[in-house]
């Protein structure tokens, strides 16, 4: 089956990122999926659990991680893609590199997903609007063995909302069209836990900016302080997934696009949920063609 070509980022219903980390070090599951073998079985179970996109990443963004070589990032994902693309689920790619991006793409990917928002590497930008390819930007202040140093704001809605508006900005003039662009604020990229509640809570003047808004909250540190109910650990990220839900809840019914989860089976209840609520059509799915029908 063809991998499915994303036309819109329009949805009816808050959309279910599944997170495929192909990573040693990842905060969460570093190690367990590596093996492209394990990524793949890992993709497909994710899609059976209600997931709508499956994000695959081969470079950790944990607090403190250092980069990987171009060339072991393309050798982490790209196996993986195109396994999962022949099998035509939607793939987005999690990467700050134009060339990996590239290449994902011709394996398949039909988003790419970039934490920097395009800072990272100045050819980035470019790529998206050649590929006329959905993308996430990001807000970012830097790599992840110092973003922890950048978490100071003025106010951290104002300054986020600011610095999301100077990507867009670069992004349009580098010929990226607006339908493609969604929006990702960054939640525990250089923010504090509080910082990161303020944003949280602040998914209206996000969607202000006027385009479709990620919420990437998945098993985070600012989590913990709820996950400390029953005889769940907060220090454990995976004892914090219904705190995850929770807000996978919040934001579907707060009018996210997105919500990009390890876990997706909550996610996916809730994203019903809240269509429901709205009066939309509950099975919606994304609305695409195939490949080669761009």
């Amino acid at each position: 089956m063809s991998a499915v070509r994303m036309q819109t980022v329009a949805a009816q219903r808050c959309q279910v990122m599944g997170i495929i980390n192909v990573t040693p070090d990842s905060f969460s599951d570093g190690g367990r999926f590596l093996d492209v073998e394990a990524a793949v079985s890992r993709g497909v179970e994710l899609m059976r659990e209600g997931a709508d996109i499956l994000d695959v990443g081969g470079e950790s963004t944990r607090p403190g991680a250092g980069r990987v070589s171009e060339s072991e990032e393309l050798a982490r994902v790209v196996p993986v893609i195109e396994a999962l693309a022949g099998e035509g689920f939607p793939v987005s790619i999690d990467t700050m590199r134009a060339s990996v991006a590239r290449q994902a793409v011709r394996a398949g990917a039909v988003i790419v997903n970039d934490v920097s928002g395009g800072l990272a590497d100045p050819e980035m930008l470019p790529f998206l609007a050649e590929a006329d390819v959905t993308c996430v930007l990001m807000h970012w202040r830097g790599h992840s063995v110092r973003m922890d140093d950048f978490s100071y704001y003025d106010s951290v809605v104002d300054d986020v909302c600011a610095e999301l508006r100077g990507r867009l900005d670069s992004a349009l003039a580098a010929g990226v069209r607006p339908e493609r662009i969604i929006l990702d604020p960054g939640l525990g990229f250089a923010k504090n836990a509080a910082q990161s509640w303020e944003l949280l809570s602040a998914l209206p003047e996000l969607r202000e900016l006027g385009f479709p808004v990620l919420v990437g909250a998945s098993r985070k540190r600012f989590l913990a302080e709820v996950a400390t109910y029953g005889r769940r650990d907060s220090d454990v990220p995976a004892d914090r997934d219904e705190a995850s839900d929770a807000v996978a809840a919040i934001a579907a019914y707060g009018g996210a696009w997105g919500v990009r989860v390890h876990s997706v089976s909550g996610a996916a209840a809730a994203s019903r949920v809240a269509a429901r609520l709205h009066g939309r059509v509950v099975g919606a799915e994304l609305i695409g063609a195939r490949a080669g029908e761009r």
